[in-house]
């Protein structure tokens, strides 16, 4: 990141549209297509997409070094089942029955890699039908289970990661995900986690993406206030279960081909089609330009369970710390850990800025590029959001007497950092 980059952002975020979570975006027609490398720059798309919180296509261009590319797929553009299953196909994986619906998603079981590419081939042989379903293996840690050298390359427009870095320094989870499964097999309407932005791979095969930007979801909630598990289905036609239907604008259609890269953008929902036997790789990331939808998100997570167990408010003992329990359980985070989350990338961002390393520098040395600006402007949003967090009532009731820096000194260091790096 350069100064003027950093300042764009900055500027942007200190306006009344970045300092809360964007519920409005320009009335689009379609998604950008990137075509050349050598033509976009980080920064391009840090001010043309991330900042303004809008999608985009990259095409094949950007992943045609790929080793995945080559060695998973075979000369007809097809899935190579039989090296996915020569080197991976002992590794248990996550797979969902797409056919049938379990609330807003579908049933997942788990089973090695090679029963599924049986299931794949018997799939395929007995005309994209099986009498176990259409089957989509999801979700796949394969970073956890394998090394990803030559496999593929993390795009520079993507490597301000927090989320995954802060896992990484745990060491013990990631959202780094393998998809793959024939012909038919779907994701149902969703946005992603936490919030968070995703990159999404073809590494063979074709998707259909059908994208909705913030607050069109809304239109499409049923009478009761719940969201739909398929946009395709004719029930929302039904004015009577959806009356707000008709406030919901058409979905942008985007057509993904082979090696092209989907970026998505925080808080846009989203349902994802297989047109042809496919594979991607996709990546759930967090950093200073959705930090703020992230911590949004988390309250309303806490408020709905909240209410959830209202009832038993002035009967339960510790109730406040029940609901964050119940939170943890159900979202993968709470207020504690969000904070833990926040301290762990402040206190990298400080280190790297007093070393005048970049923030995407890895131990072994290797750079992304994304310079000091990039630093200085993290630990801007970070202090934003933390400042928030450090007077929400619900997080002044987490018990902070063992937290090392206390949420308050944390504070200060930022602040302090802030104001030295205004000349930076």
């Amino acid at each position: 990141m350069d100064r003027e980059t950093r300042v764009f952002a900055e500027s942007h975020f200190r306006g009344p549209e970045g300092r809360l979570p964007s519920r409005v975006c320009p009335k689009l027609d379609r998604v950008d297509f990137i075509e050349k490398p050598d033509s976009f720059s980080y920064a391009d798309f840090f001010k043309g997409y991330l900042v303004p919180n809008l999608p985009c296509v990259f095409s094949s261009a950007f992943t045609e070094d790929w080793g995945s590319r080559r060695l998973w797929v075979t000369p007809s553009g097809k899935p190579n089942l039989d090296y996915l299953l020569q080197n991976y196909g002992d590794v248990v994986v996550p797979v969902a029955n797409c056919g049938v619906q379990e609330y807003n998603s579908n049933p997942k079981e788990h089973m090695p890699l090679r029963d599924y590419i049986s299931y794949w081939k018997e799939y395929i042989q007995g005309n994209y039908s099986s009498s176990r379903g259409c089957l989509y293996l999801k979700d796949w840690h394969l970073c956890r289970d394998f090394s990803t050298e030559g496999v593929f390359t993390l795009p520079i427009y993507f490597s301000s990661d927090w989320l995954n870095e802060y896992w990484d320094a745990l060491d013990v989870d990631d959202y780094r995900f393998v998809y793959m499964g024939p012909t038919g097999t779907w994701s149902p309407f969703h946005a992603d986690i936490f919030r968070s932005f995703s990159w999404s791979v073809n590494i063979c095969g074709r998707k259909k993406w059908l994208f909705f930007p913030p607050g069109q979801e809304d239109a499409l909630r049923d009478r009761h206030g719940g969201l739909p598990y398929d946009v395709t289905s004719p029930s929302l036609l039904d004015s009577h279960l959806h009356p707000t239907r008709d406030g919901c604008s058409p979905p942008l259609e985007v057509t993904q081909e082979a090696g092209e890269m989907v970026f998505v953008p925080s808080g846009w929902h989203h349902q994802v089609h297989n047109l042809e036997d496919t594979i991607s790789i996709n990546h759930n990331w967090v950093n200073g330009c959705n930090l703020a939808n992230m911590w949004h998100f988390l309250q309303q997570e806490l408020r709905a369970v909240q209410q959830e167990v209202i009832e038993w408010r002035d009967a339960m003992p510790d109730w406040h710390h029940h609901c964050q329990v119940i939170m943890k359980s159900c979202s993968g985070i709470n207020f504690e850990e969000f904070y833990h989350f926040l301290k762990i990338i402040a206190e990298r961002r400080l280190l790297l800025l007093a070393k005048g390393m970049s923030p995407g520098q890895a131990e072994g040395g290797e750079d992304t590029g994304l310079g000091p600006q990039q630093a200085a402007f993290d630990i801007g949003r970070i202090a934003e959001v933390l400042e928030s967090v450090v007077v929400h009532p619900d997080f002044q009731r987490v018990d902070t007497s063992t937290f090392s820096p206390r949420p308050e000194v944390l504070l200060r260091q930022l602040k302090e950092a802030v104001a030295a790096t205004t000349t930076l």
